[in-house]
């Protein structure tokens, strides 16, 4: 982590590492001298990242429950659309059926967030380093490690927040996040149960997690270049530096999630199909990445099989997108990193 050091005459001097870069985050006040407040790098700036992933997924859980029902076409609601889907969900389930799976949900995207904003910054930094490569392209490399990364620490909470989603009143099959937990590992293969589909999971947030990042932080260069007074302002940290409106944030941040998810959206399909298991009659049918993807284009085809609620989607994943960086953006302004 990075201190920001000021002269006694207010000029900006050059940063320095405080408390090496593991070890501590340095916050200078700005008045009645120097007020330093040291938090561990570990804890304090990864677990904001976490937040940022928490306020975007709590905006739309009640459209990712719907999601979830609508991929695996749930047999209650499989002959509704995306809207009918969520008007009848409260009618059956009552209003926090459209909650249901949140709880394992939130302890997933925590550290999903955290692990994910934490690892693009270092790859990029080991990518520009070792490999030499700077800009657009080292962006949409360590984007699309950092998600891959984030996935595999964090599957397991993803698979127990999917069955518990799927589930609809009266025919409940776990009674919680801890019996869901208990229940796969003793009746599908123990630890190896919990990452069922973890390969179209991989191959399909490499592009949605490097398409998120590259396009979010070329929008961003673009317009701090070609339109800075009119899109940027100073850094609240490091006047010196500017970031963009809040506003614009939000909008660059929409528009890479909807780009990202376009792209992805047949294996997420196929990941949630997978990881459901022997929920679904048609289990058996869907086994590996490529037996999922061809029986749901042989049963239901294209818009109402691999892009089943990709309408829903990008309702879902533009305000999700657009709260995450934008959270990210000003928290990095909060800790003095810019």
């Amino acid at each position: 982590c990075w201190g920001s050091r000021r002269s006694s005459g207010g000029s900006a001097a050059d940063t320095e590492p405080a408390l090496g870069r593991a070890a501590g985050a340095v916050f200078r006040g700005r008045e009645g001298g120097s007020r330093n407040f040291c938090i561990p790098s570990l804890f304090c700036f990864p677990s904001w990242k976490g937040v940022a992933g928490c306020c975007a997924k709590t905006t739309t859980a009640p459209l990712d429950r719907v999601k979830i029902l609508l991929q695996a076409h749930n047999h209650h609601y499989k002959h509704l659309g995306v809207f009918s889907t969520l008007c009848a969900v409260p009618k059956k389930e009552g209003y926090l059926g459209l909650y249901k799976g949140n709880g394992a949900m939130m302890i997933r995207i925590f550290p999903y967030g955290a692990i994910q904003f934490m690892a693009f910054d270092q790859y990029k930094k080991v990518i520009k380093k070792q490999l030499g490569i700077s800009g657009h392209v080292h962006r949409l490399m360590a984007g699309s490690m950092a998600g891959i990364t984030a996935v595999i620490c964090t599957y397991p909470l993803d698979m127990v927040r999917v069955r518990l989603a799927f589930q609809v009143k009266g025919e409940h099959k776990y009674m919680g996040i801890i019996h869901a937990f208990k229940m796969i590992y003793t009746k599908e293969g123990g630890f190896s149960g919990f990452y069922r589909g973890l390969t179209p999971t991989v191959v399909g947030m490499a592009p949605y997690a490097g398409f998120s990042f590259f396009t979010f932080g070329t929008l961003k260069s673009i317009g701090l270049a070609q339109a800075p007074n009119l899109l940027g302002r100073p850094s609240l940290d490091n006047p010196d530096v500017l970031v963009l409106k809040t506003h614009v944030n939000l909008l660059c941040g929409g528009i890479a999630g909807a780009i990202a998810q376009t792209i992805s959206y047949p294996l997420d399909v196929t990941r949630r199909r997978m990881q459901l298991g022997a929920v679904l009659p048609d289990s058996e049918k869907c086994l590996t990445m490529v037996q999922t993807l061809k029986y749901v284009y042989q049963q239901h085809g294209i818009r109402r099989g691999l892009y089943r609620g990709l309408s829903l989607n990008y309702i879902r994943c533009i305000p999700s997108q657009a709260v995450a960086f934008t959270t990210y953006e000003l928290m990095k302004q909060f800790l003095h990193l810019n």
